[in-house]
C-alpha cells in the first residue's frame, strides 16, 4: 500500500479543480472563489479546536483532516504551492521558535 501525502492530494485537488465536474466539492469551491474557500478553511479550524479541548479524538482527526484539505484549496487557489510552505518551514528548523517569531518582529506569546 502506498503513503498518502500532502503532496498527493495537492495533485488530487488541482486535478479536481480543473475537471470543471459539479459534483465535486473541490470544484465547486474552486468556482466560488477565495473568498467561500477561506471562509471554509476558518470554519474548519474553529470546528478543530473545538474538537482539541473537547479532547474528542475521532472529531479531532475528522477537523484535522477537512482542515489541511481546505488549507490546500486556499493556497491552490492563491496560487502558492505546497513546496513554497514546506521550504518556509524547512528554513525555520535551525533556529528556536522564539528566536523565529522575533525575526519577523512578532512578539513571543505569553505564559499565560
Amino acid at each position: 500500500m502506498s503513503r498518502f501525502d500532502l503532496s498527493r492530494l495537492e495533485g488530487i485537488i488541482a486535478e479536481r479543480a480543473r475537471s470543471g465536474d459539479t459534483q465535486s466539492w473541490t470544484a465547486r469551491l474552486f468556482s466560488a472563489g477565495m473568498e467561500k474557500a477561506a471562509k471554509k478553511l476558518g470554519e474548519e479550524a474553529v470546528e478543530t479546536v473545538i474538537a482539541a479541548v473537547g479532547q474528542d479524538r475521532k472529531a479531532l482527526v475528522a477537523e484535522s483532516a477537512d482542515l489541511i484539505y481546505h488549507w490546500l484549496v486556499v493556497l491552490a487557489i492563491a496560487g502558492v504551492p505546497l513546496e513554497e510552505v514546506l521550504s518556509e518551514l524547512e528554513s525555520r528548523t535551525g533556529q528556536s521558535g522564539v528566536a523565529e517569531k522575533a525575526s519577523r518582529g512578532k512578539p513571543p506569546e505569553s505564559a499565560a
